[in-house]
């Protein structure tokens, strides 16, 4: 496993251990960044070490004791080496036994809550969060908001400022506090999975952040079993994971949906998805994510994309759309509603829902562009497939687009 890989999979653990060492979350990254930089001198010539995550801590650590060594003139520096001190003598990852009374006994986790305090705004909450969990760059964070670069970037820099300013705890809430913060926690998950769904460079899926949000989505509803949103949440990402093997050829093109071999379907990971689905109903609390994992949980059991109940799916996102009127869930709308009335009466939804925050977003474009090949109209169909395809840093989904924009008629 190459450092880049290492450092896509680990960052977010070692950040959040060494934030429970430190203290400091700036302090935290750089000292895990410093390490990475050894790894990155290191690695090629004296190999992979066996554990690449202990490895990463450890060295952090150790840089950053030696660096509040040097800095230790004040006693708050020296304060700080001694805890480092202290635990140093534990293993990475395992709990002690003050750790193990902690609601949730998982740094990243804990970390989440520290995020997502209700002194920080929801958008800076999510944003803090994917940057120091996923390990996501500033530029992948921006995309999941569909905001400018630099715009992220001070709202990141703001909320760091914040912890560190009103000095937020490093904690889980207590037990009563957890369902009024689950919201923003949730988000997070549900972000992290589509950066890695929908990646928005290099590859198209990037399928160790699609596992770290289920993974965190599974501890979720461990953490609350009786949070039907939680239990939504989880049943939607294993929805969706379950048609990741189909959403590629071997050689790495994009399949669309309606072209999708459903043989390549995880069949254990519908199942999972559908049982907890039947159990959210049967809850009678219907929230967004499980009407989305009602979605595609209808998608799911289709045996083709003509064959597909649109018709449910269509009044599924009409309920979505009134918890949840935002832009995207309107687009998802409109485009169910191509398929049971037609691309006509797709095409003027979409057209209805032009706004800046969706004419920087790809899809909305895409969708428009197929809607009009449909339509036969393909000068414009050409010209909206161009817009989509400058609007994403995806290679593959570039790919797709120049396809489809070649196959039109001349």
């Amino acid at each position: 496993m190459t450092v880049e890989a290492v450092f896509r999979r680990e960052y977010g653990r070692c950040v959040a251990t060494l934030i429970r060492f430190l203290g400091d979350i700036d302090a935290a990254e750089e000292a895990v960044q410093d390490a990475f930089a050894v790894a990155v001198a290191r690695w090629p010539s004296d190999g992979e070490p066996p554990n690449p995550g202990a490895w990463i801590v450890t060295t952090a650590r150790n840089r950053a004791i030696d660096r509040l060594r040097r800095e230790s003139v004040r006693d708050e520096r020296h304060a700080q080496a001694h805890q480092l001190y202290g635990a140093a003598a534990q293993v990475p990852g395992r709990s002690t036994p003050a750790q193990e009374e902690e609601t949730v006994p998982d740094d990243r986790l804990r970390l989440i809550f520290t995020c997502c305090h209700p002194a920080l705004n929801q958008p800076a909450q999510i944003a803090l969060t994917l940057r120091l969990l996923g390990g996501l760059e500033t530029p992948e964070v921006a995309r999941a908001f569909l905001v400018p670069e630099a715009t992220m970037a001070q709202r990141i820099v703001r909320a760091k400022r914040k912890i560190r300013d009103a000095r937020l705890p490093y904690r889980v809430p207590a037990e009563a506090e957890l369902p009024a913060r689950l919201q923003p926690v949730l988000t997070v998950v549900y972000l992290i999975f589509n950066e890695g769904y929908a990646a928005t460079a290099d590859s198209l899926m990037r399928l160790d952040l699609c596992a770290e949000g289920i993974r965190l989505a599974r501890v979720l509803t461990e953490l609350m079993p009786g949070e039907a949103e939680a239990q939504g949440l989880l049943a939607l990402l294993l929805l969706l994971h379950s048609r990741s093997a189909a959403r590629v050829t071997d050689g790495g093109s994009l399949v669309r949906l309606a072209q999708q071999d459903r043989k390549l379907w995880d069949r254990d990971l519908i199942a999972q998805g559908q049982a907890i689905v039947r159990a959210c109903v049967q809850r009678g609390r219907p929230g967004p994510y499980q009407i989305q994992a009602a979605i595609n949980a209808v998608h799911s059991v289709a045996p083709s994309f003509d064959r597909t109940d649109w018709h449910a799916i269509a009044t599924l996102y009409d309920q979505l759309y009134a918890l949840t009127p935002t832009p995207v869930v309107a687009l998802n709308r409109a485009v169910a509603l191509a398929e049971v009335r037609g691309p006509a009466a797709g095409l003027a939804a979409v057209d209805e829902l032009c706004s800046p925050a969706l004419d920087s977003y790809h899809l909305f474009h895409a969708s428009r562009a197929d809607l009009l090949r449909r339509l036969g109209r393909d000068e414009e169909a050409a010209a909206a497939y161009a817009t989509a395809r400058a609007l994403t840093a995806n290679p593959v989904e570039q790919a797709f687009l120049d396809t489809q924009r070649a196959a039109l008629s001349p």
